[in-house]
């Protein structure tokens, strides 16, 4: 069966993924950050027999690596060898150099700080960016948009483009038609360099880029397409920017708002100004359905009326059009405009033949004779729906969002901790508030564990384990952010590090047994006396209730729909990140 998804599809779901932060009935799209351990390789282990020692190597299957970390059910390890790519098949049996420990292994994944895991598209790795998870702010319709890869005014980097065209494509590896590429080898637009952006943060569409019998792949640029150019670089007017020796015709499309610039221009894409822009509704203002801007020579051919200007009408379904052609001395075409666009053409054909070649402008005089055998050929280059600029997002093809968050200092009143670092960002759809099926509305929310600390001997430090020995278990879990002041001891807990008897244990509102620091050999209890069930009491913006607060976001709560694992990010009181993310449909 032939069928194909089409861009179309794909800048649908794009322009659904913006439409859908300023709804009416708004999808919550939240941005997380997460993940403060350090990436290492981890190896998950069964049958295990022995005990794995921290520093011993470990071995199966022409696998080497040193233990890191020790775990119920698996091991954090570092130094793979013989090479980094050395994977123990499933079900190898893993031994302990110094130990003499043993487990088969089963789920590997390869990690270093310089090298982070690929992220996984499934439920356990969903529960995992869960459990790790710092904090997440909510992303609104003004911290998104549609963006397309970006080609700066360049002529070294950049000396030749592509020109708009209704019929690029590929020709199939087994035959049976023949497609049509652009001037640069591209199959289609979607991947074509048409458009550019100049310096200053003009943004025009290529319509016509010198193609002529003697340069069919076009020429080189030379004038800088501007909406205000300099005399003798071009002229402007309606719209369209046209070069001085007439090779290329630009559609200017929107200039960037300076907020734009700063927030969604980035090394790679440059974003679409958003719809109701001031810039962009004068251009759709001029668009015109069926306009034609743009007539090729195919083929210069013989025997029209020698060394002047003619005009031709564009026959088609369309009204209004006319190209403006000159002859030499041979009768052959040199050149070819567009002197009125006209309307509504879906199609059009330009007929060089008696009656149709004409000597005025207003294609009225036609002239006496035209050799019929070898005319010559003119294309009319058909304008996409709605005409030349009417829709910017579908013309540049804007499959792509990019959202940019920024993080201000300890944004949320802590909740984005400034103690620690980050190793994984993303985007989860409508999460819902702890322990509701509310979706969770906040700027920011949280994602921690926290507990009030009483009498500590000594500060707890970030990454470190913390344990409490409790009757029914010992309860485990990571330091993401500890403040001394007021303490404030944010943790998370995975089952992947921090079971005890095969089970993740909570921290108990208990003053009397002590949360160990494993690191620093801090020591301290829980304020049990700090908020009572149906009486919390407010710290810095937390909620606890005896001493321990749960996150405000409910785990395993609505969609993940971008995940990415990235080198470590440092963060500091007085820092500013700006995170841009692109989304590619």
């Amino acid at each position: 069966m032939a069928a194909i998804i089409s861009e179309k599809f794909r800048i649908f779901n794009a322009k659904q993924f913006l439409e859908s932060l300023g709804e009416a009935e708004a999808t919550n799209m939240y941005f997380f950050v997460g993940r403060s351990s350090k990436w290492d390789v981890y190896i998950e282990l069964h049958n295990i027999s022995g005990t794995f020692q921290v520093g011993e190597s470990v071995s199966g299957g022409g696998w080497t690596a040193t233990v890191a970390e020790v775990h119920a059910n698996s091991l954090l390890c570092s130094n793979v060898l013989p090479t980094a790519t050395t994977t123990p098949s499933w079900g190898t049996t893993i031994t302990g150099g110094t130990s003499s420990a043993t487990g088969v292994s089963s789920i590997y994944r390869y990690a270093t700080e310089e090298i982070p895991p690929l992220p996984l598209d499934n439920q356990s790795e969903k529960q995992s960016v869960y459990n790790e998870l710092i904090a997440a702010k909510r992303i609104n319709s003004d911290a998104a948009r549609l963006v397309i890869p970006r080609y700066n005014w360049n002529t070294q980097v950049n000396p030749k483009f592509d020109m708009y065209r209704p019929n690029y494509s590929a020709t199939p590896a087994g035959g049976g038609s023949i497609g049509k590429q652009t001037a640069l080898g591209n199959n289609g637009l979607t991947s074509a360099k048409f458009y550019v952006m100049n310096n200053t943060y003009e943004v025009f569409k290529c319509l016509y880029n010198g193609e002529s019998p003697a340069n069919p792949t076009g020429v080189n640029v030379v004038d800088e397409p501007k909406s205000n150019p300099t005399a003798g670089q071009g002229t402007f007017a309606n719209g369209l920017f046209i070069s001085e020796n007439g090779n290329y015709i630009w559609k200017h499309l929107f200039t960037l708002p300076t907020g734009d610039v700063l927030a969604f221009l980035s090394t790679d894409f440059l974003p679409i100004a958003a719809s109701g822009e001031t810039s962009r509704v004068a251009v759709e203002g001029l668009a015109v359905d069926g306009a034609i801007h743009v007539a090729v020579v195919k083929d210069a051919g013989a025997g029209l009326p020698t060394s002047n200007t003619y005009y031709s009408k564009i026959i088609g379904d369309g009204t209004g059009g006319i190209v403006k052609f000159t002859t030499d001395g041979s009768g052959s075409i040199t050149d070819s405009s567009i002197e009125a666009a006209g309307s509504g053409y879906t199609y059009g054909n330009v007929l060089l033949e008696q009656g149709n070649v004409f000597t005025d402008a207003a294609a009225t005089a036609p002239v006496g004779t035209v050799n019929a055998s070898s005319t010559g050929s003119i294309e009319a280059i058909i304008s996409p729906e709605g005409g030349q600029g009417s829709n910017a997002d579908a013309e540049l093809f804007g499959k792509r969002v990019m959202t940019n968050i920024r993080l201000t200092y300890d944004e949320g009143q802590g909740d984005f901790p400034v103690d620690n670092d980050f190793r994984r960002i993303g985007i989860i759809q409508d999460p819902t508030t702890w322990g509701t099926t509310a979706k969770a509305t906040s700027l920011t929310v949280r994602g921690t564990h926290v507990v009030k600390i009483n009498n500590h001997t000594a500060d707890y430090v970030v990454d470190e384990v913390i344990s409490q020995a409790n009757a029914g278990g010992t309860s485990k879990g990571t330091v993401v952010s500890w403040d001394s002041t007021d303490g404030i001891l944010k943790y998370y807990q995975s089952p992947d590090v921090h079971t005890s008897g095969g089970k993740v244990h909570a921290f108990a509102a208990d003053a009397t047994v002590a949360i160990v620091g494993a690191t620093s050999t801090a020591s301290g209890t829980v304020d049990t006396a700090t908020g009572t069930v149906g009486t919390p009491v407010v710290v810095t913006d937390i909620s606890f209730v005896e001493g321990l607060s749960n996150p405000e976001i409910e785990p395993n709560s609505g969609d993940i729909v971008y995940i990415e694992n990235r080198r470590q990010i440092t963060r500091a009181p007085d820092q500013i990140e700006d995170i841009k993310l692109v989304i590619e449909f």
